[in-house]
C-alpha cells in the first residue's frame, strides 16, 4: 500500500491551523515530517544553553498569554518565550 503524500492544507486563520495540527491527519503529517528530518540529518540539538529563570508577571498578562497561546496551539510558557525572543531581536535590530 503506497504512503499518502505529505500535504499541508491552506488555513484561513491560526485557530483552524491549530485544530488541523491536533487532528489525526495533522499528527500523521507532523510525524512524517519529523521522520524525514531525522532521516536526512536535518534535526539538530539546540546549541544555545538554556537557563531557568523565575519572573513575577501580572496575572492578567499571564491569562492573556495563555489564551493567545491556546489559540496558536502552543504551551503558554513557550509562547511567552517566543514573544520575549522576538522583542529582543527587534530591539537589537533597531539599535
Amino acid at each position: 500500500m503506497p504512503k499518502k503524500p505529505i500535504t499541508i492544507p491552506r488555513f484561513r486563520n491560526a485557530e483552524q491551523e491549530a485544530n488541523w495540527w491536533e487532528s489525526r491527519d495533522g499528527k500523521r503529517v507532523a510525524t512524517e515530517l519529523m521522520k524525514h528530518a531525522i532521516g536526512t540529518g536535518q534535526v539538530r540539538r539546540r546549541k544555545v544553553a538554556l537557563k531557568t529563570v523565575t519572573m513575577r508577571l501580572p496575572e492578567p498578562d499571564i491569562e492573556a498569554a495563555k489564551d493567545l497561546a491556546f489559540r496558536k496551539g502552543v504551551p503558554y510558557q513557550t509562547y511567552i518565550k517566543m514573544l520575549l525572543h522576538e522583542a529582543i531581536e527587534n530591539e537589537r535590530r533597531s539599535t
